[in-house]
């Protein structure tokens, strides 16, 4: 049995999707697995020990025509592998046209694919009631395969040599770690620097072993600064500086995450780490960390929200984010830090 699965990107979309991997994996133990995959996430999977192998994807040269050779070098290598199932996860139109052109024995979708992706396949899994959460959407496409869905597996398998590399590099020892994501690729999805500073301090605050680990790419270093000038002895600033694989070890050594609606988020919680999620114009029910619906932050009672929208039109500017007080955040992660988490 060769499968592949084609779920290119984001970062949160594909650690959605690996669970599919596991059960495909666990209950069909001979099977063959291969990914299509965008190249800039290739490390995620790369060496997993139930993936075969990587069909990697180039995005940004997909409009380019002098690179379509390069794709059509992509294409011939999925159709000289003689998948018996192509399992479309991404559900668009560029998904659903190279799930047609790995010629496939059977193709598989989502029920609710868009762009008309549905004319690529010949299964489709039940279509999801909205808000439902992007893994259940996914899972969805295992029953008709006749593969049971459960949560016996590990998400995020161990990385030794990545972990050695990061208490190599940084020496975190046995320092109780809290992880703050203060970036996001949509601007209105930030809370506040300020908040995330004030927060920071109070922290600190509560044990001379707690230590802030400020995490997010080159994009998020003015943040990861403006948060470290509270205390650069008890802050490492890791912003711009860890590779994919290590920023997925620190969080896993994390004994909070707080953070905002990125990708990593989808990371902590693939790994149970516990969570407090601040949520401004997204939908918590549908990309919340997953099992974590519980440890969301999410100021509810505005008409915009969730507006779902990449930009701010609401009379008072970013009014679902500012609502979320830095004194309410630390009061849940004191009882967290003090308490124990219940996930």
């Amino acid at each position: 049995m060769k499968i592949l699965i084609l779920k290119p990107s984001s970062l949160g979309d594909v650690v959605h999707a690996m669970p599919v991997l596991r059960l495909l994996k666990l209950h069909i133990p001979q099977s063959e697995i291969h990914w299509w995959l965008e190249t800039g996430l290739v490390p995620l999977l790369a060496d997993d020990p139930d993936l075969t192998g990587i069909i990697p994807f180039h995005r940004k040269r997909w409009g380019a025509p002098l690179r379509w050779t390069e794709i059509y070098g992509s294409v011939r290598e999925m159709r000289r592998k003689r998948f018996d199932w192509a399992i479309d996860l991404q559900g668009l139109a560029r998904s659903g046209i190279f799930t047609w052109l790995a010629n496939a024995h059977v193709n598989i979708g989502l029920g609710d694919n868009r762009e008309g992706a549905h004319a690529a396949y010949d299964l489709l899994a039940p279509s999801m009631s909205f808000g439902t959460h992007a893994v259940d959407r996914y899972l969805s496409v295992l029953p008709i395969l006749g593969v049971p869905v459960h949560q016996d597996f590990k998400w995020l398998p161990d990385r030794p040599l990545v972990s050695a590399q990061v208490q190599e590099k940084w020496k975190p020892n046995s320092a109780r770690w809290v992880a703050l994501l203060p970036g996001a690729r949509w601007l209105n999805k930030r809370w506040p620097v300020q908040n995330f500073a004030q927060l920071t301090r109070r922290v600190l605050s509560l044990s001379p072993d707690l230590k802030i680990a400020i995490i997010g790419s080159k994009d998020d270093q003015m943040l990861g600064a403006e948060i470290s000038q509270v205390d650069k002895e008890r802050c490492v600033d890791l912003t711009g500086k860890t590779s994919l694989l290590e920023m997925i070890e620190w969080i896993r050594l994390s004994e909070l995450v707080i953070t905002n609606d990125t990708g990593p988020m989808h990371v902590a919680a693939a790994l149970k780490r516990p969570i407090i999620a601040l949520f401004g114009p997204t939908n918590p029910d549908a990309t919340g960390p997953y099992g974590q619906r519980q440890n969301v932050i999410q100021v509810s009672n505005l008409p915009c929200v969730p507006c779902l929208k990449d930009y701010c039109s609401f009379k008072e500017p970013l009014a679902c984010l500012h609502g979320i007080t830095a004194q309410l955040v630390y009061e849940r992660a004191r009882g967290i830090l003090l308490n124990g988490a219940l996930i």
